[in-house]
């Protein structure tokens, strides 16, 4: 039975001076760190049997994507199966713990967390991501995929292979700036998944 190994990278670093919910807006790159933890995740994979990458159509996936990419001498895919999850909040500073939730104006936005109401439901979420991993794996039966996505899609569908609620507190996610959370295939079925931090994320 043969082995094969899709692993989602969450893309690196942002610049976003604004400190801004970016979500699915266009324009938001890497940072000078974030160009680097890209190029480190690529010489971390240096040695492995990638034969397949694809990225959210986001640019600083695209970004991410691009050494990996070169390293293995394949074209990046663009799978928009991969993209950032939906957000009201586009554009807006909402983080927890500035204030802005204390707004009335936006409760009704927040009004259900299970869901969510304030954006694209969890669990089609962790469909369209279990698709495109299906569809890396395919490409690259018997060998390794990697595919750059964000943070809560990738979170929100290891959630759902670890047969966990979706919903959840965001501070508890397991998914730092460009880290890897490898799906090990045996056939097609899911045998292991493996968590690492690749990059580093202070310098």
């Amino acid at each position: 039975m043969s082995r094969t190994v899709v692993h989602l990278l969450r893309h690196g670093e942002v610049h976003n001076p604004e400190r801004i919910l970016y979500g699915r807006l266009p324009g938001f790159g890497l940072s000078d760190l974030g160009i680097r933890q890209a190029e480190q995740v690529a010489a971390y994979l240096r040695d492995h049997d990638v034969v397949h990458v694809a990225a959210s159509p986001l640019l600083r996936a695209q970004q991410t994507a691009k050494p990996i990419a070169a390293m293995h001498g394949v074209d990046v895919v663009t799978d928009e199966g991969l993209i950032e999850a939906d957000n009201v909040f586009e554009g807006s500073r909402v983080s927890v713990g500035d204030g802005a939730l204390r707004d009335p104006r936006i409760w009704p936005k927040l009004r259900n967390p299970f869901r969510p109401s304030w954006g694209e439901p969890y669990r089609d979420i962790a469909d369209r991501m279990l698709a495109a991993v299906h569809r890396a794996r395919r490409r690259a039966a018997g060998h390794e995929a990697v595919c750059v996505s964000h943070q809560l899609p990738i979170w929100t569908l290891r959630r759902y292979l670890d047969q966990r609620r979706l919903w959840h507190d965001p501070r508890r996610r397991q998914c730092a700036v460009a880290s890897l959370t490898s799906l090990v295939f045996a056939g097609d079925v899911l045998a292991e998944v493996v968590y690492c931090q690749p990059a580093v994320s202070g310098v």
